[in-house]
């Protein structure tokens, strides 16, 4: 049975490690990465240093699994897109980020993702192998495997 590590940057979440994906420092190796509905919160340009970084704590042969929101098709319109257990998810806050977190700036999205992009950004990365499928709740479920 494996150890976990729960890592984020805002320390209302009460994380064991307060920090940024885009700069780990010194957290050890790891065997899997869990990343789930984070890398939209990043710009862009920091997406490729959040993915490096993963790539760098991991251990030769560890992966990492990585869900974002699929926007394949996706407009920034009001719609309801999905119902979840806190209520209706609309386009616009698969774009932007959920209304409720609009007084937390962690909760504001600012990249969007389609399998393809996922994939071809893990790979930019670094990482050996990568697959990226949409599932049927608008995630694009990715996985990486570190040489």
């Amino acid at each position: 049975m494996g150890i976990e590590t729960r890592f984020d940057i805002d320390p209302a979440m009460k994380p064991d490690i307060v920090g940024s994906i885009t700069d780990m420092g010194d957290v050890g190796e790891y065997d899997l990465i869990y990343c789930c509905h984070t890398l939209e919160h990043l710009v862009p340009r920091d997406v490729g240093k959040a993915l490096q970084e993963f790539l760098r704590v991991l251990v030769s042969g560890g992966s990492a699994i990585i869900l974002v929101p699929d926007l394949e098709g996706m407009t920034p319109t009001h719609d309801t897109v999905y119902m979840s257990p806190s209520g209706p998810i609309t386009a616009h806050e698969m774009f932007y980020g959920h209304v409720s977190g609009a007084d937390n700036p962690y909760m504001r999205h600012h990249s969007g993702f389609i399998a393809s992009t996922m994939k071809a950004a893990m790979l930019k990365a670094g990482f050996d192998r990568a697959e990226a499928r949409r599932d049927e709740f608008r995630n694009i479920i990715a996985v990486a495997v570190k040489a």
